[in-house]
């Protein structure tokens, strides 16, 4: 049960300084803000509250705070803000209280009421344009996505009785998909939303989208990436030969495991009827189990080609978020990371491994972070700095699909404070953002 300090404290806006943890009990379209609760960093923020209909509905959390308020005093208190811009301006040149900070130089602190609240209407429009064109972005995406899903799983089907047909299907796909990432000036890769249904698919499209981006970071061209797209799709076809309860297993028997250790040829096999796949993609299908150590399968090899220590790499990846046994339990994005470069690295190519990461990013999509303003977050996208990636803000007031999400990039103020597994995350927090959920990614582009 809370005590009372950790119940929000209503206040005056003339009583805000920097430090306080304050909460807008707004709507988020009639505000600035990111977030309707955050820490306040520096005077211009204390303007837009000032500037915002705030009067009534503000409030601080005492124990988030690293402040105190300033005294309230009987000219403090309009019976409305709305209608009282020179209340912004008056603010600005308030006395800072202990650990609010000096007033800054910037001539916008000279801004009149009336231009803060001006600015501020521009501002709230531009954040829900911003907000807009992130949805588009994730909903082209998403139909890309569920567009290659489709394809991947009928072709899956098919292979085994139809494998020209398959092949084909899967060809045509891997083509398509080099070509837009070998040619696209702006290639990122991205969370894709909750997806209800089951089936391998979901695996071999994470695997062959980390790998041909990874691929293109390396130095590909657009005929190896395509034969790389193709061999990371199909390197589990093998499987389809094996029973479920055998590959769901969480211990097999010796004989169990021999025959699952079977996948490899047995998808070369079918590959090779297909009449799809070249070399490159037949060595993915054959080798993505093997390390450069010698401790893979099927036969210990210890220089796979290059096709194949993207595929194995990122198949190991992805295997240690999205386990094949229900029974196993999954990492985190950061957590499986951490793994392969502290533990397992000397099974793989180090300076694969390394791209991985810079791709990925310090925050891999799917890390659940909390922001140096006491929100949380989904990281959605890496950034082009490994600090800085894309996050989706936890808003309570928008379903997930909507909500708005921030390029840190964008935000120099904001930063990330730490990546938090889920059981310290708040349950309500927990539920929306929803980490455990299986991982999909897909890219977007600018010619999705």
């Amino acid at each position: 049960m809370s005590n009372n300090s950790e119940r929000p404290v209503a206040i005056h806006p003339s009583q805000v300084v920097v430090g306080l943890y304050v909460w807008l009990d707004l709507p988020w379209s009639e505000h600035p803000f990111l977030c309707n609760r955050f820490k306040v960093s520096n005077v211009q923020q204390i303007a837009a509250i000032h500037a915002s209909p705030v009067q009534g509905k503000l409030y601080y959390l005492p124990e988030k705070s690293t402040a105190v308020p300033l005294p309230l005093t009987a000219c403090d208190v309009p019976t409305g803000m709305s209608g009282e811009p020179d209340v912004a301006a008056e603010g600005l040149r308030s006395e800072a209280a202990p650990g609010a900070g000096k007033v800054s130089d910037d001539p916008s602190d000279d801004l009149s009421g009336k231009d803060w609240c001006a600015e501020i209407a521009r501002e709230k429009q531009r954040k829900e344009d911003r907000r807009r064109t992130q949805q588009e972005v994730a909903a082209r995406a998403e139909r890309a996505w569920e567009s290659a899903a489709r394809v991947t799983r009928e072709a899956m089907i098919q292979m085994t009785h139809s494998p020209k047909q398959a092949g084909a299907k899967l060809l045509d796909l891997s083509e398509d998909i080099a070509k837009r990432i070998a040619h696209g000036q702006e290639v990122v890769l991205r969370l894709i939303g909750d997806k209800g249904d089951e089936g391998p698919q979901f695996h071999a499209l994470n695997v062959m989208t980390l790998s041909v981006l990874l691929g293109r970071v390396a130095g590909l061209d657009e005929g190896q990436l395509a034969e790389l797209a193709l061999g990371t799709l199909a390197h589990d076809i093998g499987k389809a030969r094996i029973p479920t309860h055998i590959l769901r297993a969480k211990n097999r028997t010796k004989y169990e495991e021999e025959f699952c250790r079977r996948h490899g040829a047995y998808g070369v096999e079918v590959a090779e009827v297909s009449g799809a796949f070249g070399q490159s993609a037949l060595s993915i299908i054959a080798d993505h189990h093997e390390y450069l150590d010698g401790s893979g399968w099927p036969t210990g090899k210890r220089n796979p080609g290059l096709a194949a220590r993207i595929g194995a790499l990122v198949n190991r990846y992805d295997r240690l978020c999205a386990p094949e046994s229900p029974e196993r339990d999954a990492l985190m994005p950061t957590a499986a990371l951490a793994r392969l470069f502290r533990v397992e690295s000397a099974k793989f190519d180090q300076r694969l491994l390394s791209m991985l990461i810079k791709l990925l990013g310090v925050y891999p999509p799917g890390t659940i972070v909390r922001l140096s303003d006491e929100s949380h977050g989904l990281v959605v996208a890496p950034g082009k700095e490994s600090l800085r990636p894309t996050i989706l803000i936890y808003n309570p007031e928008f379903e997930k699909q909507d909500a708005p999400t921030v390029n840190l990039a964008e935000v120099p103020e904001l930063r990330v404070e730490a990546a938090l597994p889920p059981a310290s995350v708040p349950a309500d927090i927990l539920h929306w953002l929803k980490p455990r959920e299986r991982l999909s990614y897909f890219f977007s582009s600018d010619t999705n």
